[in-house]
């Protein structure tokens, strides 16, 4: 009798392997790719970064000019979205060729349900085909849940396969801190350990009704389900529909007149209500959000009397968010965010 399996189809250093592909002299070589490939732009971030890279300690998130310090001789290069597009669609593309179900979470990974009796060698043939169709290398996390699956990913980089399951969950996992898992962040693995729970083991077995007074109803109990491993075992071929749309923006100076933050969020709303316009969406309701020279970050968001596409309703709306702010401080990031009706 087949059992139902879910694998997590991870690229490896995506971005950082397009380049290479694209430019095999690359290869070998420590690459970082984020911005507009300047590492003395400021305020811009690492978005991958090669193995040879991490190796000098670069990863995704640091900005540009600590990567540049921790690996002078790295490769930079820009953000070259289209090229990652069309990559990504042929991974996908490959593993919907397989007798599988194939949910996209983003250019760089999936989640793939099978009924198989051997997910390891199904495991093996994706790997093949993705570097026979793409030139990429994945690794790929078997599991009997997407978050047992998505975790066995870490186990199996690079290009390697794992898997756990309701037998190997506990033994490989309870001994590990909480922001081992998935879902678990440094920020609630903190507030976890206030409350005396600092491994995978000491979470699962806490009282669900402590776990709800704590933090709340629906995040408690789902904190624990993430340290049992169990979750989601549905694997969804529907494609994603964006409830929303963003646009960030980080400063290369701080902004401190009120005049310039308003023309900017006005600026950033219209870019915005534009390409949702042109995508036929309409928008429902409109937020901002605001951060300070401090890291002080705080978001703010209102409902439009009537969905609409209107530029200049939209931008009005965008810059009278600004009155819920105290903006005592130099701002370092203004973002527009446009949500759709349900």
């Amino acid at each position: 009798m087949s059992a139902e399996w879910i694998l997590h189809v991870d690229l490896d250093q995506f971005q950082a392997a397009v380049e290479v592909l694209r430019q095999p002299s690359l290869a070998g070589q420590p690459v970082v790719v984020g911005g507009n490939g300047d590492p003395t732009e400021p305020r811009k971030v690492v978005t991958c970064a090669s193995y040879e890279a991490r190796a000098f300690g670069v990863h995704a998130g640091m900005a540009l000019r600590a990567a540049a310090r921790r690996c002078p001789d790295a490769v930079f290069l820009p953000l070259d979205g289209p090229a990652y597009e069309a990559a990504s669609t042929q991974v996908m593309d490959t593993l919907r060729g397989f007798p599988v179900q194939v949910e996209v979470w983003g250019w760089d990974e999936a989640f793939v349900g099978a009924e198989t009796d051997d997910p390891e060698a199904l495991a093996r043939d994706i790997q093949i085909a993705v570097g026979e169709a793409a030139g990429l290398r994945c690794s790929v996390g078997v599991g009997d849940s997407k978050q047992r699956a998505k975790i066995a990913t870490g186990f199996a980089k690079p290009a390697g396969v794992a898997r756990l399951d309701k037998h190997s969950w506990m033994p490989t996992m309870g001994s590990r801190p909480t922001s081992a898992l998935w879902g678990i962040g440094k920020r609630t693995a903190t507030k976890l350990a206030a409350h005396g729970l600092h491994t995978v083991a000491e979470l699962a077995a806490a009282d669900p009704g402590a776990l709800a007074e704590w933090f709340g109803p629906t995040t408690g109990p789902w904190l624990r389900h993430l340290a049992l491993g169990t979750g989601s075992t549905r694997v969804s071929t529907e494609p994603r529909v964006a409830r929303s749309r963003s646009h960030v923006i980080t400063f290369p100076r701080d902004l401190s007149d009120r005049a310039e933050i308003e023309g900017q969020l006005d600026r950033i709303a219209r870019a915005l209500t534009a390409e949702v316009v042109a995508d036929g969406r309409t928008v429902r309701r409109v937020a901002i959000v605001v951060r300070t020279a401090t890291f002080f970050t705080r978001t703010r968001i209102k409902t439009l009397p009537e969905p609409g596409q209107d530029a200049d309703e939209i931008a009005r709306a965008a810059v009278a968010l600004l009155d819920r702010f105290e903006l005592t401080r130099p701002v370092r990031l203004l973002g527009v965010r446009v949500e759709f009706p349900d």
